[in-house]
Protein backbone atom coordinates (compact mmCIF):
# COMPACT_ATOMS: atom_id res chain seq x y z
CA UNK A 1 0.00 0.00 0.00
CA UNK A 2 1.35 3.43 -0.94
CA UNK A 3 2.04 5.64 2.06
CA UNK A 4 0.20 8.95 2.05
CA UNK A 5 3.30 11.14 2.36
CA UNK A 6 5.77 8.96 0.49
CA UNK A 7 8.84 10.95 -0.52
CA UNK A 8 7.67 14.23 1.02
CA UNK A 9 10.03 16.41 3.11
CA UNK A 10 8.34 17.66 6.28
CA UNK A 11 9.67 20.08 8.88
CA UNK A 12 7.92 19.93 12.26
CA UNK A 13 8.55 22.38 15.11
CA UNK A 14 8.03 21.41 18.74
CA UNK A 15 8.97 17.90 17.65
CA UNK A 16 10.51 16.74 20.92
CA UNK A 17 7.20 16.25 22.75
CA UNK A 18 3.43 16.51 22.65
CA UNK A 19 1.56 17.11 19.43
CA UNK A 20 4.68 18.03 17.46
CA UNK A 21 6.36 14.75 18.37
CA UNK A 22 3.28 12.70 17.50
CA UNK A 23 2.93 14.44 14.13
CA UNK A 24 6.61 13.98 13.30
CA UNK A 25 6.44 10.25 14.04
CA UNK A 26 3.20 9.82 12.08
CA UNK A 27 4.63 11.67 9.09
CA UNK A 28 7.66 9.37 9.12
CA UNK A 29 5.36 6.35 9.26
CA UNK A 30 3.49 7.78 6.26
CA UNK A 31 6.72 7.90 4.25
CA UNK A 32 7.94 11.47 4.77
CA UNK A 33 11.49 12.44 5.60
CA UNK A 34 11.11 14.39 8.83
CA UNK A 35 13.13 17.45 9.75
CA UNK A 36 12.50 17.67 13.51
CA UNK A 37 13.02 21.12 15.06
CA UNK A 38 13.07 21.52 18.86
CA UNK A 39 15.22 22.88 21.65
CA UNK A 40 15.26 19.67 23.74
CA UNK A 41 18.01 17.43 22.39
CA UNK A 42 17.08 14.38 24.46
CA UNK A 43 13.51 14.48 23.17
CA UNK A 44 14.72 14.79 19.58
CA UNK A 45 17.03 11.82 19.98
CA UNK A 46 14.21 9.72 21.44
CA UNK A 47 12.01 10.71 18.51
CA UNK A 48 14.73 9.72 16.07
CA UNK A 49 15.07 6.34 17.80
CA UNK A 50 11.34 5.75 17.44
CA UNK A 51 11.37 6.82 13.78
CA UNK A 52 14.24 4.42 13.08
CA UNK A 53 12.39 1.59 14.81
CA UNK A 54 9.22 2.29 12.83
CA UNK A 55 10.73 2.98 9.41
CA UNK A 56 14.39 1.95 9.40
CA UNK A 57 15.29 5.53 8.47
CA UNK A 58 16.61 8.51 10.43
CA UNK A 59 15.18 11.98 10.81
CA UNK A 60 17.11 15.21 10.39
CA UNK A 61 17.38 16.80 13.84
CA UNK A 62 17.63 20.56 14.44
CA UNK A 63 18.37 21.29 18.09
CA UNK A 64 17.73 25.03 18.24
CA UNK A 65 15.39 27.52 19.89
CA UNK A 66 12.74 28.95 17.57
CA UNK A 67 13.04 32.30 19.30
CA UNK A 68 16.60 32.60 18.05
CA UNK A 69 15.03 33.98 14.91
CA UNK A 70 18.17 34.24 12.82
CA UNK A 71 18.62 30.47 13.22
CA UNK A 72 15.34 29.98 11.36
CA UNK A 73 16.77 31.88 8.40
CA UNK A 74 19.93 29.78 8.51
CA UNK A 75 17.88 26.58 8.62
CA UNK A 76 15.95 27.78 5.58
CA UNK A 77 19.19 28.38 3.70
CA UNK A 78 20.57 24.96 4.71
CA UNK A 79 17.38 23.19 3.61
CA UNK A 80 17.47 25.01 0.30
CA UNK A 81 21.03 23.88 -0.26
CA UNK A 82 20.28 20.27 0.74
CA UNK A 83 16.80 19.67 -0.71
CA UNK A 84 15.87 22.71 -2.79
CA UNK A 85 12.33 22.61 -1.38
CA UNK A 86 10.06 21.76 1.53
CA UNK A 87 6.79 19.93 0.96
CA UNK A 88 5.33 20.33 4.46
CA UNK A 89 5.86 22.72 7.37
CA UNK A 90 4.09 22.17 10.70
CA UNK A 91 4.25 24.86 13.38
CA UNK A 92 3.41 22.89 16.51
CA UNK A 93 5.67 24.59 19.07
CA UNK A 94 3.80 26.76 21.55
CA UNK A 95 3.94 28.38 24.96
CA UNK A 96 1.10 28.83 27.45
CA UNK A 97 2.65 31.45 29.70
CA UNK A 98 1.07 32.63 32.93
CA UNK A 99 -2.66 32.37 33.65
CA UNK A 100 -3.61 35.49 35.62
CA UNK A 101 -5.54 38.77 35.40
CA UNK A 102 -4.55 40.97 32.47
CA UNK A 103 -2.81 43.57 34.60
CA UNK A 104 -0.60 41.05 36.40
CA UNK A 105 1.57 39.91 33.50
CA UNK A 106 5.20 40.90 33.42
CA UNK A 107 6.19 42.42 30.07
CA UNK A 108 8.88 39.78 29.47
CA UNK A 109 6.44 36.91 29.94
CA UNK A 110 3.96 38.51 27.53
CA UNK A 111 6.74 39.07 25.00
CA UNK A 112 8.02 35.49 25.38
CA UNK A 113 4.57 34.06 24.57
CA UNK A 114 4.21 36.21 21.46
CA UNK A 115 7.79 35.49 20.38
CA UNK A 116 7.14 31.75 20.22
CA UNK A 117 3.46 31.59 19.30
CA UNK A 118 3.43 34.40 16.72
CA UNK A 119 6.79 35.87 15.78
CA UNK A 120 8.59 32.53 15.35
CA UNK A 121 5.79 31.29 13.10
CA UNK A 122 6.00 34.46 11.04
CA UNK A 123 9.73 33.91 10.65
CA UNK A 124 8.98 30.33 9.59
CA UNK A 125 6.57 31.58 6.91
CA UNK A 126 9.04 34.25 5.82
CA UNK A 127 12.01 31.88 5.61
CA UNK A 128 10.30 28.76 4.27
CA UNK A 129 7.81 30.30 1.83
CA UNK A 130 10.27 30.03 -1.11
CA UNK A 131 10.89 26.37 -0.21
CA UNK A 132 7.15 25.62 -0.06
CA UNK A 133 6.66 27.34 -3.42
CA UNK A 134 9.40 25.13 -4.88
CA UNK A 135 7.33 22.04 -3.98
CA UNK A 136 4.71 20.70 -6.35
CA UNK A 137 2.25 20.92 -3.43
CA UNK A 138 3.59 22.90 -0.48
CA UNK A 139 1.59 22.51 2.70
CA UNK A 140 1.80 24.66 5.88
CA UNK A 141 -0.07 23.65 9.03
CA UNK A 142 -0.15 25.60 12.29
CA UNK A 143 -1.63 24.70 15.68
CA UNK A 144 -4.13 26.97 17.41
CA UNK A 145 -6.52 26.73 20.37
CA UNK A 146 -10.21 27.35 20.89
CA UNK A 147 -9.40 30.18 23.31
CA UNK A 148 -8.36 32.27 20.29
CA UNK A 149 -12.05 32.61 19.44
CA UNK A 150 -13.59 33.11 22.89
CA UNK A 151 -13.23 35.57 25.75
CA UNK A 152 -11.81 33.54 28.64
CA UNK A 153 -10.60 35.16 31.82
CA UNK A 154 -6.90 34.83 32.74
CA UNK A 155 -5.80 33.47 29.36
CA UNK A 156 -4.76 36.86 27.96
CA UNK A 157 -1.35 36.30 26.30
CA UNK A 158 -2.04 32.77 25.07
CA UNK A 159 -5.48 33.62 23.67
CA UNK A 160 -4.27 36.84 22.07
CA UNK A 161 -1.23 35.16 20.53
CA UNK A 162 -3.29 32.33 19.05
CA UNK A 163 -5.81 34.83 17.65
CA UNK A 164 -2.91 36.67 16.02
CA UNK A 165 -1.54 33.39 14.67
CA UNK A 166 -4.88 32.52 13.10
CA UNK A 167 -5.18 35.85 11.32
CA UNK A 168 -1.56 35.68 10.15
CA UNK A 169 -1.99 32.21 8.66
CA UNK A 170 -5.30 33.16 7.03
CA UNK A 171 -3.61 36.17 5.43
CA UNK A 172 -0.79 33.96 4.15
CA UNK A 173 -3.31 31.43 2.83
CA UNK A 174 -5.13 34.18 0.92
CA UNK A 175 -1.84 35.25 -0.63
CA UNK A 176 -1.23 31.65 -1.70
CA UNK A 177 -4.67 31.21 -3.28
CA UNK A 178 -3.32 31.08 -6.84
CA UNK A 179 -0.26 28.96 -6.09
CA UNK A 180 0.31 25.29 -5.27
CA UNK A 181 0.80 26.16 -1.57
CA UNK A 182 -1.99 25.59 0.97
CA UNK A 183 -1.90 26.92 4.55
CA UNK A 184 -4.31 25.76 7.26
CA UNK A 185 -4.77 25.72 11.01
CA UNK A 186 -5.54 22.81 13.33
CA UNK A 187 -7.52 23.21 16.55
CA UNK A 188 -6.59 20.01 18.39
CA UNK A 189 -9.13 20.43 21.19
CA UNK A 190 -8.56 18.77 24.55
CA UNK A 191 -5.40 16.63 24.32
CA UNK A 192 -3.17 15.00 26.92
CA UNK A 193 -0.10 17.25 26.78
CA UNK A 194 2.25 18.91 29.24
CA UNK A 195 0.76 22.29 28.36
CA UNK A 196 -2.75 21.02 29.07
CA UNK A 197 -1.60 19.72 32.46
CA UNK A 198 -0.08 23.11 33.22
CA UNK A 199 -3.35 24.85 32.40
CA UNK A 200 -5.60 22.34 34.19
CA UNK A 201 -3.56 20.81 37.03
CA UNK A 202 -6.53 19.04 38.63
CA UNK A 203 -7.83 17.43 35.46
CA UNK A 204 -7.91 13.65 35.02
CA UNK A 205 -5.55 13.32 32.05
CA UNK A 206 -6.46 9.66 31.56
CA UNK A 207 -9.78 10.79 30.10
CA UNK A 208 -8.11 12.86 27.38
CA UNK A 209 -6.95 11.60 23.99
CA UNK A 210 -3.20 11.29 23.51
CA UNK A 211 -1.43 13.32 20.80
CA UNK A 212 -1.00 10.28 18.55
CA UNK A 213 -4.80 9.87 18.46
CA UNK A 214 -5.32 13.22 16.69
CA UNK A 215 -2.68 13.03 13.95
CA UNK A 216 -5.06 12.10 11.12
CA UNK A 217 -5.97 15.73 10.46
CA UNK A 218 -2.30 16.67 10.10
CA UNK A 219 -1.85 13.98 7.45
CA UNK A 220 -5.01 15.08 5.65
CA UNK A 221 -3.79 18.68 5.46
CA UNK A 222 -0.27 17.65 4.39
CA UNK A 223 -1.27 15.46 1.46
CA UNK A 224 -0.67 16.81 -2.05
CA UNK A 225 -4.34 16.27 -2.81
CA UNK A 226 -5.57 18.50 0.02
CA UNK A 227 -7.72 21.36 -1.31
CA UNK A 228 -8.37 23.19 1.96
CA UNK A 229 -6.76 26.61 2.32
CA UNK A 230 -7.09 29.21 5.07
CA UNK A 231 -9.32 26.98 7.18
CA UNK A 232 -9.41 26.17 10.89
CA UNK A 233 -9.91 22.40 11.09
CA UNK A 234 -10.85 20.63 14.30
CA UNK A 235 -9.04 17.40 15.07
CA UNK A 236 -10.98 14.19 15.52
CA UNK A 237 -9.94 11.25 17.68
CA UNK A 238 -9.18 7.99 15.92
Amino acid sequence: MTKRLEGRIALVTGASRGIGRAVALRYAQEGAHVVAFARTLGGLEELDDDIQKATGKSATLINESLTDFDKIDRVGAALHERYGKLDIVVGAAGMLGQLSPMGHYKPKMWADVFDLNVHANWRIIRSFDPLLRASDAGRAVFVTSGVARMARMYWGPYAASKAALEQMVKAYAAEMAHTAVKANIVDPGRVRTKMRAQAYPGEDASKLPTPDQITDVFVDLAEPGCTKNGEIVEASVK
